[in-house]
């Protein structure tokens, strides 16, 4: 196991906070994984997988059976874990800016394509080796005038150059579940088979430019700017294949859990030629793939004191209720009702909801919505 130490840009004189990465398998270029834990730092279970994950990874490589490089991030953000108010951690959210840790991560395919045009117009068909290095160049050089930046920055070359990258999330109360690109799903579907997600939420372009869609959908925009400077199909694979993997709810930590998260993660890097073992057979996937555009948030139109009436994972019908808000003061109690046909895949844990606020998530099978699809 090699460990890398990369510093965040200094926020005050005095201060300074940095970001390891470990690296397991060869050293030498070739196939690469990356799987980074707590992005969002108020989301532990990913990092008590990522400790189960290390002593693994650090087993098969003693035994010399990494075929490629993986890359895990047991801590993937050490600037919201520092952020506490009144002795709770806040990491969703970096406090000076308001923004959301994974949002707002830069495409880079104006600058990539940019870096490979004279080998273009030269009449070349760039490789893929040729066009990682030049996502890794354009990922150097954008400005890092902030810790924030310099995360994002920090994170984004680690995996731009990735055939895979597992970003290790949770939600505040949940049953497994996914969130991938529509392309990638016949890729994808073999972990969600493993990892026993109960819902697999797909979308083009969910809103946001969060962490995975930086690294997977930057070649489908490669390729449509080739189309639109050749006027050919882009010559280029899917070459990344990323996922947001919601490992349940905020409390959902433990050993037992992890070590069984952990186990179905090595079994995927195995399937896709990361490891050298024998491959058991695929468990039955648990429900078809369904769009994003289908997953439908419930707002609660006052606050009060949250009443969940139904269990997590259960199908509910629309117009069926799911949670009570009841108002201590006026005595009123108003039922919160599923807006679609769906599964029941997440709800806030928290008991005292305000206005506006959403209470839980309900994943249809047609899509509704669009535009930003993704929660604050």
């Amino acid at each position: 196991m090699r460990t890398e130490q990369h510093l965040l840009t200094s926020c005050t004189p005095g201060t300074t906070r940095e970001l390891q990465s470990l690296h397991f398998g060869p050293l030498e270029p070739g196939r690469k994984a990356v799987i980074q834990a707590s992005l969002h730092a108020d989301e532990p279970p990913g990092m008590l997988v990522a400790y189960h994950l290390r002593r693994e990874l650090a087993a098969l490589e003693a035994e010399h059976r990494l075929l490629g490089e993986i890359v895990l991030l047991p801590m993937a953000n050490p600037l919201g874990l520092s952020q506490r108010l009144l002795g709770r951690t806040l990491g969703r959210f970096e406090l000076g800016s308001g923004e959301n840790f994974n949002r707002r991560y830069q495409d880079l395919s104006s600058a990539t394509f940019a870096k490979l045009q004279s080998e273009i117009d030269a009449g070349h068909q760039p490789s893929l080796p040729s066009v990682r290095a030049a996502l890794r160049q354009a990922c150097r050089e954008l400005p890092a005038e902030s810790e924030l930046a310099s995360l994002r920055k920090i994170l984004l070359l680690q995996s731009i150059d990735a055939d895979l990258v597992l970003d290790l999330h949770c939600d505040s109360d949940a049953v497994m579940h996914l969130y991938t690109a529509n392309p990638l799903w016949p890729q994808v579907e073999a972990l969600a088979r493993l990892l026993g997600a109960e819902v697999s939420l797909l979308a083009t372009e969910s809103g946001g430019e969060p962490f995975d869609e930086s690294c997977s959908m930057v070649w489908s925009q490669l390729n449509r700017r080739w189309q639109a400077h050749s006027g050919t199909p882009g010559p280029w694979p899917d070459a990344c294949i990323a996922v947001t993997v919601e490992l349940r709810g905020e409390t959902d930590v433990s050993h037992e859990l992890a070590e069984r998260d952990a186990s179905a993660i090595l079994a995927y890097l195995a399937h896709r030629g990361f490891i050298d073992a024998r491959l058991a057979e695929l468990p039955p996937l648990l429900r078809e793939a369904t769009p994003l555009e289908g997953s439908v948030p419930v707002i609660s139109p006052r606050g009060g004191v949250l009443v969940h009436r139904q269990l997590l994972g259960q199908w509910v019908q629309r117009g069926q209720c799911l949670a009570e808000v009841i108002d201590p003061l006026s005595g009123e109690a108003i039922d919160l009702c599923s807006p679609v046909d769906g599964l029941l895949y997440a709800r806030e844990h928290s008991r005292v909801v305000h206005a506006g606020m959403s209470i839980a998530k309900v994943a249809g099978s047609e899509a509704v919505r669009s535009g930003q699809l993704l929660s604050a």
